[in-house]
């Protein structure tokens, strides 16, 4: 390599050198982005309020003497004719059908363990998985207060039990205690009597046990006309009023209603709009419509009508609790505020005959920064809050992605 050439390449190094460092120098001083990352977020808001439940409801009563017997559960769906209660003139006959029907049950179970087939497929080691699967259930079933889920839990882990030691032992046999069960069945059936009074469903309905008086005040019909008076004086104690006679009430749809009033500036439901509660005395969610939303002149204290089509004995229970209404589960880019700003592009628009015409729309947006240059991302926003909102996921090209460098302050950000 002769001198000329080493003096070129020298030069070339020290004016690669020279510009390398005043890009930095320029960067430093007039380019110092602060930047945070595009994020994936999730946002559920939440509003409690003091829920009242509606029904259509019409009150059964009875002539008021007599020992009473029910032979459905709350809840449950009844058919034109359907038997609701019976009347006895004293308790001995209602408890004689309810050792009956003990006896009856033992039975049932007896002879499932009993089964062959039970005794044949049946091995120890799925038996004990099931053992301990039914009593931890019985133990979930005892914390949320489920009654008839823990007699359930107890009946199935009684066969478990019972069949583990019949497969284990030989000498278990239960074919004495099944013919006792019979013959001890049978003296009780042919003590009973028949009752006095049967009392009947006129109509296809669904049946709650308990009257509170507020049946006629309390009418889906007239749902959206209650006051908010009227929703405060609702207690779940009842109100006093309720005929003495009642043994319960028919209740005619399987839809019914949540009202109340709520802060809904940060749910903004609308109405039609579907959303998820959560009852105190529940423990699963439901899904209710958003049949109506009335100002009361106070924009944290919203009116709502909400109606829900799940229908079960826990949700009878109660007249008034607690409830907390969920705004459906949003999910996109988390956006701070502070990096929104807006910028007019132009764009190229066809119209239906195919000419092409160029307009300008101002676009709400961020900045990103790639390498070492800040260009404009728009944004598709789904969710807002005081600090932040949310852009849609995907929403394609020219919008700001998950991972994206967000430009939050910076001379571009600033004054574009």
């Amino acid at each position: 390599m002769n001198e000329l050439t080493t003096r070129i390449l020298r030069i070339l190094v020290l004016v690669f050198a020279v510009v390398l460092a005043s890009t930095i120098f320029y960067h430093l001083l007039f380019q110092d982005y602060e930047t945070e990352n595009a994020t994936y977020y999730v946002v559920q808001d939440v509003s409690a309020f003091e829920g009242v439940y509606v029904r259509n409801e019409s009150v059964r009563t009875y002539a008021g003497t007599g020992a009473l017997r029910y032979c459905v559960n709350d809840g449950a769906k009844l058919g034109i004719g359907s038997v609701i209660a019976e009347v006895y003139s004293d308790e001995k006959q209602i408890d004689l059908r309810r050792r009956i029907a003990d006896k009856q049950e033992e039975l049932a179970m007896l002879n499932k363990i009993e089964n062959p087939g039970t005794s044949e497929h049946a091995q120890p080691a799925n038996l004990s998985a099931l053992i301990r699967e039914q009593y931890r259930s019985m133990i979930r079933s005892r914390e949320r207060g489920d009654l008839a889920g823990m007699l359930g839990n107890r009946r199935d882990l009684t066969v478990y039990m019972s069949t583990y030691e019949k497969i284990t032992n030989p000498d278990v046999d239960y074919a004495g205690r099944i013919a006792a069960l019979e013959d001890e069945i049978n003296r009780l059936n042919a003590q009973k009597t028949a009752p006095d009074q049967t009392i009947r469903a006129d109509r296809s309905a669904y049946f709650i046990s308990y009257v509170d008086g507020y049946e006629d005040l309390l009418k889906a019909d007239s749902v959206r006309q209650l006051t908010q008076e009227q929703i405060a004086s609702v207690s779940d104690d009842g109100n006093g009023s309720a005929d003495p006679n009642a043994i319960g009430k028919l209740v005619d749809a399987y839809s019914w209603y949540i009202v109340g009033v709520f802060d809904n500036t940060k749910l903004r439901l609308s109405e039609d709009d579907t959303a998820t509660v959560h009852l105190e005395s529940l423990s699963r969610n439901l899904r209710v419509k958003v049949v109506s939303l009335i100002s009361t002149g106070d924009i944290t204290r919203t009116q709502a009508v909400l109606r829900c089509d799940q229908f079960t004995y826990d949700v009878v229970q109660h007249r008034t609790e607690r409830v907390e209404i969920l705004r459906d589960t949003v999910e996109g880019i988390r956006i701070p505020r502070s990096a929104i700003r807006f910028k007019t592009l132009e764009e190229e628009v066809k119209d239906e005959s195919g000419n092409v015409t160029t307009k300008q729309t101002e676009y709400m947006g961020v900045y990103i920064l790639i390498g070492e240059s800040a260009e404009f991302r728009k944004l598709d926003i789904i969710y807002e809050d005081e600090d932040f909102c949310l852009s849609k996921l995907g929403a394609g090209s020219g919008y700001v992605s998950l991972y994206d460098d967000i430009i939050v302050k910076g001379v571009v950000a600033d004054d574009s």
